[in-house]
């Protein structure tokens, strides 16, 4: 019968042996799994934090939702610009649009318009709140007609025209009407829940 050479070490296990190396290799397994983990998680939070900086720069809430306007506006410009060969382009445009008037639609749902109807603008905030579904809507119109068909960028300029009058509404009449209504420190708190929460779906 032949004996083994292998030693053991003071817990009584073979220096060396399968089942140690198992153990290893498992823990830098682990190891590599959890690092890959946190890195996924800090590129997430970097591209939100990207997404929401230009929001979060323009100033008060009032400014920051202006600054998403004129954004919006120019991703507008952009699929305008194309033609009915760029079914790739437009695809692309609609799903940035989307996204944009996704985060904007929650940053404004969930604190503007609450905070329109603390003042007392509980009809304007419902109105509000009602041409977001429109928002929807044409959104909706979009992605199920082809992108070259006429019938799409028709669409898209009737959907620009009206959320342009949205947005001239917010910025003309109602967002300075609130502003004005709330002390200084409230302004600040509601652009700090307003980014907060654009952060969220960023």
């Amino acid at each position: 019968m032949a004996t083994s050479t292998a030693t053991r070490d003071s817990k009584g296990r073979f220096k060396g042996s399968e089942s140690e190396k198992g153990g290893s290799n498992f823990g830098m397994v682990a190891g590599a799994v959890a690092g890959g983990a946190a890195l996924g998680i800090l590129a997430m939070f970097g591209r939100k934090a990207a997404v929401q900086a230009p929001t979060m720069l323009a100033g008060n809430w009032d400014e920051a939702l202006a600054a998403e306007h004129a954004a919006t506006l120019k991703v507008f410009d952009a699929i305008e610009a194309t033609d009915e060969k760029a079914s790739v382009r437009r695809n692309m445009l609609l799903a940035h649009l989307k996204h944009a008037l996704m985060k904007h639609a929650i940053e404004e749902e969930n604190v503007i318009y609450p905070a329109l109807r603390e003042i007392g603008q509980i009809e304007a905030a419902d109105e509000l709140n009602k041409e977001h579904g429109y928002v929807k809507q044409y959104l909706y119109e979009l992605e199920n007609t082809p992108t070259a068909s006429p019938e799409w960028i028709a669409i898209v300029r009737k959907f620009r025209a009206d959320i342009e009058e949205h947005m001239q509404e917010e910025e003309m009449k109602l967002f300075p009407m609130l502003r004005a209504q709330l002390s200084e420190e409230k302004n600040k708190h509601l652009t700090a829940t307003m980014n907060k929460e654009g952060f969220k779906v960023a």
